[in-house]
């Protein structure tokens, strides 16, 4: 049995779920699944992203405290994920103890490594808002591709990171105004100390072949000394032995990792020390975003190995969501909020959806509406739900929900079960869309077969029912097997099936055993398909919502 320690991106405290979000949980809660169908010991934690600026802007504009605002966004995310079937086994917030802890853990040992360096710096500063501004909170033009209304940390257009003070035509974020520049003492973190370290981490199998060319990239430019430091006012953690003095969000966000972890141990019994140990044989995957990949790739394990913590096994990162062919935009009415989806579409539709297009490989996946009602309308109900609906009806009605003792055409099931061990590795690899496609082709396999022997048919011949019992146990056990595959994206379908059937929590394992003389319960209807009243009533409440 491996040990498995799994983490998605932290989610920013300051704002709603929405479905660009959706795409990394939707993706780490199928693998995770899949690997506690394999009986792994898989353990899947997130915690909010609860510090920074960000987050004190928006406690002021809505007139409450940080603190309030951050546990109001708490339990609306925690509602979030959990009504779109996303199974944290625990969920915390960087605003802890754990988290502060750790924080200033790290800090201590870089510290004492002499890899914490202290600086004056000239920072840009808002006059009229009176605070020093954080590179999130600077717009302007990029300094390398020149494109216009960039951040003053990076670029969204041609992914190059910088310092705040090079970017073109400076504009504060909070007022408007161009800042000037002032004073002000900061600690920087000497990644370019680690260089030696990254270089050889970067080259094994911790991060996919296109993030790690861009991470050649960025080492071959050298790396520059990382600042740690964000000036009062701000909402985060005070850095030890300072008064004025904050850790800027992206050191204490991935403690959060560790911190959260340690929240779940604690609560669960669980040794911590066996997942985080610099000689841990366990094994930790983080699932991000591909524009956090140098936080990630970088300064994390550099922390990390500063500290004396484990390195993740592997870095996953994924593209991004566009809707309709179109960057998710409010004025564009390409936004959706999980919030406002849940209202209108069921969560399953979209997880199966998602996972038809999600791959290994660092591509943004896009939400065709057309194409989404078209594929779970066609595939998902009309094929392989309808399996289990044709054939359930005359076990019920004709044979007192009993099933046969024996099938009509066992070397189906068999082809049907050989696809097990593909099935597995594919979600072990992160290839959800070739297992939707697999099983919507060996779907179409068994719909075919009950097309050629037509049970519907051979019912009226009273020689021909013991046949048609076979046949629709047949087809039984083959809709079992196929929403076992699919179980990982599919849980709250996979329930109901397991409960039709009367049998165990499919597990990869157990597939194998079929159900033959054994009891069924009455077939309901599972999912229904979607309409394109839902859809639209969907788009219009978005649209609304954003105005």
């Amino acid at each position: 049995m491996r040990k498995i320690l799994v983490t998605s991106a932290l989610p920013y405290a300051n704002g709603s779920i929405h479905l660009g979000h959706l795409v990394e949980y939707l993706q780490t809660d199928i693998w995770v699944r899949s690997q506690k169908m394999s009986g792994n010991e898989c353990t899947y934690i997130c915690a909010d992203d609860a510090h920074g600026t960000p987050i004190m802007l928006k406690a002021q504009e809505l007139n409450i405290t940080p603190e309030k605002l951050i546990a109001n966004t708490f339990k609306e995310h925690v509602k979030d994920f959990s009504d779109f079937l996303i199974e944290f086994d625990n969920y915390h917030t960087t605003h802890s103890e754990e988290n502060e802890y750790f924080s200033a853990y790290i800090y201590n040992h870089l510290k004492n490594n002499g890899d914490i360096i202290n600086k004056t710096i000239n920072q840009f500063y808002d006059d009229k808002a009176k605070m020093f501004l954080p590179d999130r909170y600077i717009k302007g033009e990029c300094p390398k591709c020149h494109a216009k209304d960039q951040y003053g940390d990076s670029c969204e257009v041609c992914g190059a990171t910088y310092s705040c003070d090079e970017i073109i035509n400076p504009v504060s974020t909070v007022s408007g105004t161009s800042p000037i520049t002032k004073e002000t003492n900061h600690f920087f973190f000497k990644l370019s100390s680690y260089e030696s370290f990254l270089k050889s981490w970067t080259s094994t199998e911790t991060t996919q072949k296109e993030i790690k060319n861009k991470l050649n990239e960025w080492l071959s430019d050298g790396l520059s000394d990382w600042d740690i430091t964000r000036d009062d006012p701000y909402f985060g953690f005070k850095i030890p032995g300072e008064s004025n003095k904050f850790f800027y969000v992206w050191l204490d966000a991935p403690v959060g990792y560790i911190a959260s972890h340690k929240n779940y141990c604690e609560k669960e019994s669980k040794e911590f020390n066996e997942y985080w140990d610099k000689e841990s044989n366990a094994e930790l995957y983080h699932f991000i975003g591909k524009d956090i990949a140098y936080f990630h790739a970088l300064f994390w394990p550099a922390m990390l190995e500063g500290s004396g913590f484990r390195k993740p096994t592997a870095i996953f990162c994924h593209g991004f969501l566009t809707v309709d062919g179109e960057k998710m935009s409010k004025s564009r009415g390409t936004f959706f909020n999980a919030r406002t989806y849940l209202k209108h579409l069921d969560p399953e539709y979209l997880r199966y959806y998602f996972a038809s297009r999600l791959t290994n490989k660092i591509e943004d996946i896009d939400l065709s509406f057309d194409d989404f009602q078209t594929r779970v309308n066609s595939e998902l109900v009309g094929k392989i739900i309808n399996i289990g609906s044709r054939c359930a009806k005359f076990i019920n009605k004709d044979f007192n929900n009993k099933l046969a003792s024996e099938f009509n055409n066992q070397d189906l099931v068999k082809n049907v079960l050989s696809k097990t061990n593909d099935i597995i590795n594919n979600y072990e690899g992160r290839n959800y869309s070739t297992n939707i496609r697999l099983v919507s082709s060996l779907a179409d396999d068994v719909n075919k077969y009950l097309d050629e022997v037509k049970p519907w048919v051979k019912i009226k011949n009273e020689n021909e029912r013991e046949l048609v019992q076979k046949i629709c146990t047949d087809g039984l056990n083959l809709f079992r097997i196929l929403i076992g595959y699919l179980k990982p994206v599919l849980p709250s379908i996979s329930n109901k099936v397991e409960s039709i059937m009367n049998c165990d929590s499919l597990t990869w394992s157990n597939l194998k055993e079929v159900l033959l003389n054994t009891d069924i319960t009455e077939f309901k209807p599972i999912i229904t398909r979607i309409t394109k009243e839902s859809i639209e009533a969907m788009k219009s409440e978005s649209n609304g919502e954003n105005k």
